[in-house]
């Protein structure tokens, strides 16, 4: 069988998709990878074929927009390039399905792959590696920018999220989206984010003890374990003065405001300071330039990128956006962690660690030195978030999320 796997986002987004591309190409699968252009690298990497659904110049302008990471402004510029890329990726699968059947496996915002299947009825598999993006009335996700949520109720969310889908994601979206089906012949879209969900099924890359299954999810849905792909990035090992710098001295705390983030040098000054504040060693992980202001103390260090797998085994705490890789991968070695979000599903998964004692959530305009290192040692001297962790630990060492999700992909194959 071949797959073709298509995804829109950066490294938090793609290597999910790398992971089971990897996974399926070890079971004898053909599979091509329709990414941006930064992936492509990676992807021939793992073994897989690939074609870009946008340049590294489509890519860094996205990236730069003025509003992309404002807490709310960010959804209009997300979902305006997504539609910008519809008809290019449907066009890439009618061409790679022309001759050769093929199953496709689709993030949500890679939109021509629903258009394609609604178009020429090719299979299509949605999968949702954050709960950010699944809709329900009893469990309604964290929404980003709206203060004292902790007062509303589930419901109240729900609806103030049907409310931002009308004010802000369908108007950002919709207009194109359904001239592309106009031109089709198809009927027109009235919600995007209940259409965007493939009705073959619908993959949801998080547990169940991390996300209890609700009764309104949609039927189709499937629920899996986590994907650990972070050694799929830019390094498969520690570089050899990180690993030096780790067997120098005691476990430091490690900050990381993701890869797509272009401004974040305010939360790398705070992370100076609040490693001179408590004696504690530090590693800043920044893929941009100018994020870091050099020269750093000696007991700290810089780095565009490391495999968290094996960076925070070694390390004391995590300090970081909010990303769900990111939350899965500190979750997997058991460390405390701070999430300081930016916008999207950051204030969801921020939220959903606090509720389950595996860390805690401070707001940007929070993240000072002084309140950063009170909750960070309490972090530390917690016995009930200790606990929690090596909980979450030890259930994060039989998952087998990648794995699981293939089986599913392989199943629905068959039916197809």
């Amino acid at each position: 069988m071949h797959f073709l796997l298509t995804v829109l986002g950066t490294h938090g987004d793609v290597l999910p998709f790398l992971a089971l591309g990897q996974c399926l190409t070890q079971r004898g699968h053909a599979v091509t990878l329709h990414a941006p252009e930064p992936f492509r690298h990676f992807a021939q990497r793992a073994g897989l074929g690939f074609d870009a659904i946008c340049s590294q110049e489509e890519y860094d302008r996205a990236l730069t927009a003025a509003d992309l990471w404002h807490p709310r402004r960010g959804i209009a510029p997300l979902f305006e390039m997504a539609v910008a890329l519809a008809d290019r990726t449907a066009r890439w699968i009618a061409a790679r399905t022309a001759d050769t059947p093929c199953v496709v496996v689709t993030s949500p915002n890679a939109l021509g792959a629903r258009l394609a299947q609604d178009k020429q009825g090719v299979p299509v598999i949605t999968v949702h590696v954050t709960p950010y993006l699944i809709e329900s009335r009893s469990a309604a996700p964290w929404l980003p920018g709206v203060p004292v949520q902790a007062l509303l109720p589930s419901r109240l969310r729900h609806w103030l999220g049907r409310g931002a889908d009308r004010i802000l994601i369908d108007p950002a979206a919709l207009p194109r989206l359904n001239a592309l089906r106009a031109d089709a012949d198809l009927p027109p879209v009235g919600r995007l984010r209940f259409w965007w969900n493939s009705p073959l099924r619908l993959i949801l890359m998080f547990p169940a003890w991390y996300v209890p299954p609700q009764l309104d999810w949609p039927k189709q849905t499937v629920q899996v374990g986590f994907p650990i792909a972070d050694q799929l990035g830019d390094a498969g090992d520690l570089a050899p003065e990180l690993r030096a710098f780790l067997e120098a001295g005691s476990p430091p705390l490690v900050f990381t405001y993701g890869s797509g983030m272009r401004r974040s040098a305010r939360f790398f000054a705070v992370a100076v300071e609040i490693c001179r504040r408590m004696g504690r060693r530090g590693v800043l992980l920044a893929r941009e330039e100018g994020q870091v202001t050099a020269p750093l103390p000696p007991d700290m260090i810089h780095l565009r990128y490391a495999p968290l797998s094996l960076l925070l085994p070694r390390s004391a705490a995590l300090i970081h956006h909010g990303g769900i890789g990111t939350v899965a991968q500190a979750m997997a070695a058991g460390v405390a962690q701070m999430v300081v979000p930016i916008a999207f599903n950051h204030f969801d998964d921020g939220r959903r660690l606090a509720r389950l004692k595996l860390g805690v959530m401070l707001r940007r305009r929070a993240f000072t030195p002084g309140r950063a290192q009170r909750e960070i040692e309490r972090m530390l001297t917690s016995r009930a978030m200790s606990g929690a962790r090596a909980a979450a630990r030890a259930r994060m060492a039989v998952d087998r999320g990648t794995e699981a999700a293939c089986d599913e992909i392989e199943r629905i194959a068959r039916t197809v």
